[in-house]
């Protein structure tokens, strides 16, 4: 049974740091990559970043540039999200999910997406205070 293990979400100030990890069992993490998602209350879930299933290929959503760091240890069948400089908008359950690549979409009035998806983490929460 595929399945992904979200962790290391929490409460932190504005200007903070959190990393979030995502353990994979029951499948190769290897063969998959892994992008990290985010809802906050009241709004749709949007793609944050995704790396490739040998980490040579990486993509950020322009609210993670510069501030967010994805990477993975397939040794450990893990993919981390660092993040720095938090801010209270990035408040949100964050989810992993893994599929064959990282299709990043943005569909007008849609919000940034990676699709192809196909097994999901049940989140981990983050809360960012002012």
């Amino acid at each position: 049974q595929l399945q992904l293990v979200e962790s290391g979400g929490g409460s932190v100030q504005s200007g903070g740091s959190l990393r979030l990890s995502c353990v994979a069992s029951g499948f190769t993490l290897d063969l998959y990559a892994v992008g990290w998602f985010r809802q906050a209350p009241g709004k749709q879930r949007e793609g944050v970043s995704c790396i490739s299933n040998n980490g040579f290929n990486i993509d950020y959503a322009d609210s993670a540039k510069g501030r967010f760091s994805i990477s993975r240890d397939n040794a450990k069948s893990t993919v981390y999200l660092q993040m720095n400089n938090l801010k209270p908008e990035d408040t949100a359950e964050y989810y992993c999910a893994a599929g064959l690549q990282c299709k990043a979409t943005k569909v007008e009035g849609r919000p940034y997406y990676y699709y192809g998806m196909d097994s999901w983490g049940k989140g981990t929460l983050v809360t960012i205070s002012p």
